[in-house]
């Protein structure tokens, strides 16, 4: 405010009235003609009061609109910024890689100069009151200046944080993947283990405990805490890793549970026919002394001395598996499914052991009453398996290969001692069929050895 505002309303009116207007007519007229020229130009050509106050609008119009486009530039420069936290936020909850780390550091790099940039625009905006009246076109321009600037440099680091921003993309993509995958996983890994409750919860209703089977589930209990707890305290690999295993865990349960049932009919009826079994073995072990005794009596020790002990190890082995046999009923009596399997699967190899032993008796005799009665029958059986590999040998050779002729040149001498060890009054019949049968299994392995190089050489030929 002037001093002549200051002044009272009635001085300004004498003032005002000792000149008056005639008085600034005349002075005006009074004035040489080139001052008067001069001043009129100078009303025309911005000089005058009225031509400076537009100007000095148009001035503050341009620098209101630099700090519109600040403003603006600040607005897209924090949504850039808070953007991006949330990306990084994602990528650290689900990423512990050096990559990830990294970035991380980089994001908090750019918060600091973020936060200076910032501060600048804001002292930039404070130093300036575009709203004064008495505002020059000095501060003005100063105020442009200032203010564009402040723009230019936010502008400058958003384009840098976008840039960044970018880089992340393959991190980003990994990490929102496995939070797309983090809630499905818990979910599953939840009904998973309902399954598994509801599953022992109707095998308990048919009378069957499966203590092993709700242990088993019993320890899945943390589990589901730390899973309820949520990824924000155990991570969100550890999480989805959790639920995974659970799942995995919950359904191998239901699955058991489930077959239980047709596990405890199978071993009721396995029971049943081993039973039966085992007495069957025992009937038929009682044949082996009449069987013995015909040996015996028609051929020398060395065809029946190795089966003499049968009689006695059948008993004993059958004796062994009706032990076990016992212990396997108790074991399902008591539910304890793994030990009557384990133990049913004991009495099946004794079993089969024993029944060998006691065929074997039986099916001795009959081998030597067969050849004893047309050795030659055996004998040419022999020498066709011979010739079949003589000739494969020689199929598309001049000359056999040695590797082969060997063999078959042993096999051949083999059988005609074989032969000859006949003659006599008490001939070795089993010595013989063994024998025989040991010469058609090299002449079947020669077979097998030239088909399988012929093979291969085909297949490298072609």
């Amino acid at each position: 405010m002037t001093a002549t505002d200051t002044q009272p309303h009635e001085q300004r009116e004498r003032r005002r009235g000792r000149g008056g207007p005639l008085r600034d007519v005349v002075g005006l007229v009074l004035l040489p003609l080139p001052l008067l020229v001069a001043m009129g130009a100078m009303s025309f050509a911005g000089g005058g009061t009225r031509r400076w106050f537009g100007r000095g609008e148009s001035q503050r119009a341009d620098a209101q609109a630099a700090k519109d486009a600040a403003a603006s530039a600040f607005y897209e420069l924090d949504t850039a910024h808070r953007d991006l936290r949330i990306s990084i936020e994602t990528i650290t909850a689900v990423d512990p890689s050096p990559a990830a780390r990294r970035a991380a550091e980089e994001y908090e790099g750019f918060g600091r100069r973020i936060d200076e940039v910032s501060q600048r625009y804001i002292t930039a905006v404070d130093s300036h009151d575009l709203d004064r009246d008495d505002l020059d076109g000095a501060a003005v321009a100063r105020a442009r200046a200032d203010l564009t600037r402040a723009k230019e440099e936010l502008d400058r680091v958003r384009g840098e944080l976008e840039r960044f921003a970018q880089g992340l993309g393959p991190l980003l993509g990994t990490a929102e993947t496995q939070l797309a995958r983090l809630a499905p996983a818990v979910e599953r890994a939840r009904q998973a283990l309902l399954g598994a409750s509801n599953a022992l919860d109707a095998v308990r209703a048919q009378g069957l405990r499966a203590d092993d089977l709700a242990t088993r589930l019993a320890a899945l209990g943390p589990e589901l805490t730390k899973l309820n707890q949520g990824a924000g305290q155990h991570g969100v690999p550890e999480t989805i890793q959790r639920a995974d295993d659970v799942l995995r865990r919950a359904e191998d349960v239901r699955a058991e549970a489930e077959r239980l049932p047709g596990r405890a009919a199978e071993i009721d009826k396995r029971l049943v026919s081993l039973r039966t079994r085992a007495q069957a073995i025992t009937t038929r072990a009682g044949n082996v002394d009449p069987v013995l005794s015909e040996l015996r009596r028609r051929y020398s020790a060395a065809c029946w001395q190795d089966l003499q002990q049968v009689p006695e190890q059948a008993a004993q082995s059958v004796r062994q598996a009706e032990v076990k046999l016992r212990e396997a009923q108790q074991a399902r009596d008591e539910q304890r499914w793994a030990d009557a399997t384990s133990l049913l699967a004991t009495v099946r190899a004794l079993l089969d052991g024993t029944d060998e032993a006691v065929s074997a008796a039986s099916d001795r005799l009959q081998r030597l009453d067969a050849v004893s009665f047309d050795r030659q029958k055996e004998v040419e059986r022999t020498r066709f398996a011979i010739r079949d590999a003589q000739r494969l040998a020689m199929s598309g050779r001049s000359t056999p290969d040695p590797r082969h002729a060997g063999p078959l040149d042993e096999a051949v001498a083999r059988l005609d001692r074989a032969v000859a060890g006949l003659e006599g009054r008490h001939p070795d019949w089993w010595h013989f069929l063994t024998e025989t049968e040991a010469v058609r299994e090299t002449a079947a392995r020669v077979v097998q050895e030239i088909r399988g190089s012929r093979g291969g050489a085909g297949a490298g030929g072609g």
